[in-house]
């Protein structure tokens, strides 16, 4: 149970030293009871408080991590059932299933396209990040797992053994891409336990039903295994929704501690069609998937995922927005038109497109608003001629064109005079109010001489 400022007050130095950049332990105390500051701050702090306080105050989904380097995925430290209430952190990581007795034709297919299909939204990367390998025969899971470091660098791995010293010695050929281990049950659950410790590996545990997942998650809890992803069995639909929903509710409205752990679901084993795996993964990721196994990974399939995750995993209490800069467009150059916006992502993707439709050679300048679109930002005083004019000056696209001319948004006509005076060498045009006007617009442009 999390535990209140007070109860943190009581355990801390209260020397109001602020050594931890706070002024006094009471407020430090507060803001670590609220999730905005982590004990460790504190240099002075006993061990045992920080052992107390760090328990009490851990999500109720343990938080897991396997990979490393380009290749770490983090997934778990989830605080609530529904984005709403606070906001969901970790990505469902999207795995690839490879087995080692498959057709080295198709494993070097799906590898390529793990390694290469890549998207940019929003100013994010977007991949799948995960390779399952099965262990099925045929190759070793170490020879497999090297295989797959090879061709795809940037992949977090997950091997898959009921054969504990199969997983060791594919562990072993991971080096410090620490992979998941999975094919812990009830049968092996002390096999497993030791693994974990002689690795340092997350384990995946795989039950027969929840009643049973959750006997098994309690054996290796008891014998000192930490780190887990879950799987309650089910192999359909509407099994595999409903046992996610009963764990994470059972997580975070009862601090259930066997069911508070990352659950790993199987799309691959639930039907024969690709097109169905990735409409099943769609719905285990909107409920409380941390990881999900595909038979392949193809682009029709992982774009939609990747969007997907990509709304569900965004801060409701935070604006998506683009990084302050300058954006050349389809190659623009000296005597290229200049215009500027604001960073809320939907009017930079909107108004970036219909550049780029225009087909005229552009820079589009991105002014830092905080996420808020042109006409809020103007409101809020964060879109001003004078913040406006400090950024053209600060950004460097003087050096970038022969011209002095300035396209601002149609909705930002009023404050055209204020530029001018903040601008005096710059001519300042009055763009389109609507994006889908911008086309026309620019074919017509000439810079004022």
């Amino acid at each position: 149970m999390a535990l209140t400022g007070i109860q943190i007050l009581k355990m801390l130095p209260k020397t109001n030293c602020g050594k931890c950049g706070i002024p006094t332990c009471l407020a430090f105390a507060m803001k670590v009871a609220a999730g905005q500051a982590e004990i460790a701050a504190c240099p002075d702090v006993s061990e045992e408080a920080k052992t107390t306080i760090g328990e009490a105050s851990a999500p109720p989904i343990r938080t897991i991590k396997i990979g490393g380097g380009e290749a770490a995925f983090t997934a778990g430290g989830e605080t609530c059932q529904f984005r709403h209430e606070k906001r969901f952190e970790n990505k469902t990581g999207l795995a690839v299933l490879i087995s080692t007795n498959e057709d080295a034709a198709s494993v070097d297919g799906k590898l390529k396209r793990a390694a290469t299909l890549e998207y940019e939204r929003v100013g994010v990367m977007m991949r799948n990040n995960l390779v399952a390998i099965k262990d099925a025969g045929g190759v070793s899971l170490a020879d497999m797992a090297k295989k797959v470091m090879a061709a795809a660098p940037k992949q977090a791995l997950i091997l898959m053994s009921g054969d504990v010293n199969a997983l060791k010695a594919g562990a072993a050929a991971c080096g410090d891409n620490k992979p998941l281990l999975y094919g812990a049950n009830a049968d092996n659950a002390d096999a497993f336990a030791a693994l974990a410790k002689e690795t340092g590996c997350v384990i995946g545990v795989k039950g027969k039903n929840l009643d049973d997942l959750i006997a098994t998650v309690d054996k290796l809890m008891a014998a000192g295994v930490k780190d887990m992803v879950i799987d309650s069995g089910a192999r359909t639909l509407r099994a595999a929704f409903e046992d996610s929903i009963v764990a994470r509710r059972a997580a975070v409205k009862t601090k259930f501690k066997a069911l508070g752990f990352p659950v790993i679901a199987f799309p691959c084993e639930m039907c024969d069609d690709l097109m169905m795996e990735a409409m099943i993964g769609s719905v285990l990721m909107a409920k409380y998937a941390a990881i999900a196994v595909f038979s392949d990974i193809q682009g029709d399939v992982l774009f939609p995922l990747l969007l997907e995750q990509l709304n569900i995993f965004t801060d409701p209490q935070r604006p998506m927005v683009v990084a302050e800069d300058i954006y050349p467009i389809t190659g623009p150059d000296e005597n290229s038109p200049v215009l500027i916006t604001c960073n809320f992502s939907l009017t930079y993707f909107i108004v970036s497109g219909e550049i780029e439709g225009s087909k005229v050679p552009s820079w589009l300048l991105i002014k830092d608003t905080e996420g808020l679109s042109v006409l809020t930002a103007w409101a809020a005083g964060k879109f001003g001629a004078d913040l406006i004019a400090a950024f053209v000056k600060k950004s460097g696209i003087a050096d970038k064109v022969k011209h002095r001319e300035l396209i601002i948004p149609g909705y930002l006509a009023t404050i055209k005079g204020e530029l001018e005076e903040e601008l005096p060498d710059w001519t300042i045009t009055i763009g389109p109010r609507e994006a889908g006007h911008l086309p026309a617009f620019l074919k017509e442009w000439k810079p004022v001489k």
